[in-house]
């Protein structure tokens, strides 16, 4: 079994999304220290002209060491301000189709933004056709060897979850101690995606955009391909 362990990312970029494509089970990991303009409740598109903009979920105050867990969402009309901040896109082929996903998207009633991003996840995934076999690790009542390293998290939850395989973004490679998964009879690989330019209608294009603005310009097969697009480097 392929297991992917990733924060409760909001509307994330394309690698992400690849992950877990490329992954049988997946870990919503949101008992770390949430971290202060982040990718947890926020992210970027493009904006009207040239550049990009953020699209962000408005938070509670809460302690600097607070949880992912238990950060909550502030009580305002975030939802039609990011709906306001897309009008840009409306001559994109797929502006429609987007608006829709991103509806069923917002359709939820809570303050929780592990609970928002999930369902946010589950509708772009199920848009895409991809397979999000997913639990939030906070609930999962796993018993975790102590952790010693910010990698052993991985190393212990791959053992927890009887996984053969953990797969990883590329970005955290050097926190990983790929002895230690050998020792453990886990086979360690990061998934690197081929992040290929699209047509964004403008002369510059703006890489690594929230997966909204792929989806405005590509079709489901077309993004599918994207995702598809990746190789693995072993650890």
């Amino acid at each position: 079994m392929k297991l992917g362990i990733m924060q409760p990312y909001f509307l994330p970029y394309l690698g992400y999304f690849s992950l877990i494509k490329h992954t049988d089970q997946w870990v919503v990991f949101d008992t770390v220290q949430y971290i202060r303009h982040g990718w947890i409740e926020r992210n970027r598109i493009l904006k009207p002209a040239d550049g990009w903009q953020y699209i962000s979920i408005p938070l509670q105050k809460h302690h600097r060491n607070t949880l992912i867990k238990d950060i909550k969402i502030r009580d305002e009309d975030w939802r039609a301000r990011i709906f306001a901040q897309l009008n840009h896109y409306k001559k994109a082929p797929y502006f429609y189709s987007t608006i829709k996903v991103l509806e069923d998207c917002f359709n939820i009633s809570t303050n929780d933004i592990t609970l928002l991003n999930v369902h946010v996840l589950k509708q772009i995934c199920k848009y895409l056709n991809i397979n999000f076999n997913y639990q939030i690790f906070s609930e999962m009542n796993l018993s975790i060897v102590f952790v010693k390293a910010p990698g052993d998290w991985a190393l212990n939850i791959s053992k927890a979850c009887h996984a053969d395989t953990y797969i990883n973004p590329p970005g955290g490679m050097d926190i990983f101690d790929s002895q230690a998964f050998k020792n453990a009879g886990i086979k360690l690989e990061f998934l690197s995606t081929n992040l290929t330019p699209y047509s964004q209608y403008r002369k510059t294009f703006e890489p690594g955009l929230s997966i909204i603005d792929v989806m405005m310009f590509n079709s489901v097969d077309e993004i599918n391909n994207m995702l598809n697009n990746y190789q693995l480097i072993s650890g």
